[in-house]
């Protein structure tokens, strides 16, 4: 009976150390989860945008382009003078690789020309939203603020904006727009002409969305006269890369009021510009 009694004991004892061993603290077993209740997946972090510096914004525009958006610097006669209307002035900016801006104003003999560029680069502090999904998000409200014509498809490449019914129930074709004429009524009748201060520009040079500069891009026209008789005319032309929103924005001012302001002419300067800055962050 003591030999069987002696068994058991070391039965229940062999059998308690075996259990120590193969807990679940024993070495090889899973360690426990720290974090209470992670299951070992983590949530994904946004990606950072693709740039993380920016061009210098005075800078941005050779002597040519500028030349051709600001004639009056070649009128200047004072070397000084002309180098510093080159140069620009730089905006105030408190970090530079996150917005850098500049302004150009020069006087010429018939006109005050204001070029100012702006370069943005977002950075999202959601690490949920990458920061060119924070952009996409900042430039459609500036779009919208624009309040752009609904686009229709033209020949130029360009969303252009649906050309409007006249009073007499006619369409305003990008001809008749361009020349101040609108089309007769289906009557015969001749319709009533073009009001005196309409002075936008035709309908394939109003404002509109760019499908050929960046991951997308808007120009806007207005003209205004302000608080002198002669018009002044402001194109503006904004365009995001990645993480980018660079913001083009080009006015003239002519000394008389029987000048006009050239929308083409206008438009077509900072497009040329806002390509060569598109090109210069792709470089």
């Amino acid at each position: 009976m003591q030999r069987k009694a002696y068994v058991s004991g070391a039965a229940v004892l062999l059998a308690a150390v075996l259990a120590g061993c193969t807990g679940g603290s024993g070495v090889g077993s899973s360690a426990p989860d720290s974090k209470g209740g992670d299951t070992g997946t983590t949530a994904a972090v946004a990606q950072p945008g693709k740039y993380r510096t920016l061009p210098e914004a005075c800078g941005a525009a050779d002597h040519d382009t500028l030349d051709a958006l600001l004639p009056g610097i070649q009128e200047t006669t004072d070397e000084t003078q002309q180098e510093k209307a080159y140069a620009g002035e730089a905006t105030l900016t408190y970090d530079t690789d996150r917005r850098d801006g500049c302004d150009w104003k020069v006087a010429s003999a018939t006109a005050t020309d204001h070029l100012f560029v702006d370069f943005e680069r977002v950075v999202s502090y959601d690490n949920t939203v990458s920061d060119e999904s924070k952009a996409e998000e900042l430039y459609a409200a500036r779009q919208t603020a624009a309040d752009l014509p609904e686009p229709t498809a033209s020949a130029s490449g360009d969303a252009s904006p649906s050309p409007s019914p006249s009073p007499s129930g006619s369409t305003v074709g990008p001809a008749d727009a361009g020349n101040g004429a609108v089309g007769d009524d289906v009557s015969g009748a001749p319709s009533s002409p073009a009001s005196p201060s309409a002075s936008q520009p035709p309908a394939d040079l109003q404002p509109r969305v760019l499908d050929d500069l960046g991951d997308e891009a808007f120009l806007d026209d207005k003209p205004s006269t302000g608080s002198s008789t002669a018009q002044q005319r402001t194109v503006a032309v904004v365009f995001r890369t990645s993480n980018v929103i660079v913001t083009i924005e080009y006015s003239e001012q002519p000394t008389a009021s029987a000048n006009t302001p050239d929308s083409k002419e206008m438009q077509d300067n900072a497009r040329k510009l806002a390509q060569e800055l598109a090109s210069r962050l792709n470089g």
